[in-house]
């Protein structure tokens, strides 16, 4: 814009080049108060704010920015200083979310040892009753179970049709309820 201007040491009106130690001073001067203030209305934390002020006026520094006038650099800096204590406001609002999300999440459900007891018993009650059924029931009962397969699918893979496919995981899971007992096993609410 006004590189060739190398300071600013008189008028208001002249250009500011913020990479300029008498100017940088004159621009944090005028403006480090209002920034503070814009800071603190937005992210409610004295210490964020201030360091957002002062990051703006670092980054005007930085890039060594020309402004034509004092009132060019304040709104310049409101805009970084406002832009940076939102993106602040959310990403402390991620945060808060993400710790809030794993303190429930270890906290939501945990089990018991007698729990833990009870569901591997009804595991190996389960295992040992389908090992009970005859082989062409205990096989459509794994595809359709464990393998997660249509009845198309196993009907396919075994050579039978649908219907049969059907029939057979029908009486293999009524058989499963005969040996192992309605009452007789573990579900978990």
């Amino acid at each position: 814009m006004f590189d060739d201007i190398e300071t600013n040491q008189n008028g208001d009106n002249a250009p500011l080049n913020a990479g300029n130690p008498l100017d940088f001073k004159k621009i944090y001067d005028a403006s480090m108060m209002m920034l503070f203030k814009v800071a603190l209305r937005i992210v409610n934390d004295e210490e964020a704010a201030e360091d957002m002020a002062h990051d703006s006026l670092i980054k005007a520094n930085e890039k060594a920015i020309v402004f034509p006038s004092i009132n060019d650099a304040k709104y310049w800096l409101i805009r970084v200083v406002k832009n940076a204590s939102i993106n602040y406001v959310k990403r402390k609002e991620r945060e808060r979310k993400a710790y809030e999300k794993v303190l429930y999440e270890n906290h939501r459900k945990s089990e018991s040892g007698e729990t833990d007891l009870l569901k591997q018993e009804s595991i190996d009650k389960a295992k040992d009753a389908l090992k009970r059924l005859p082989k062409k029931l205990q096989d459509v009962l794994l595809l359709r179970e464990y393998a997660d397969l249509n009845y198309k699918e196993i009907g396919k893979v075994l050579g039978i049709t649908e219907g049969n496919v059907k029939v057979r995981i029908f009486r293999a899971r009524e058989q499963l309820v005969k040996i192992i007992g309605e009452d007789n096993v573990f579900l978990p609410e």
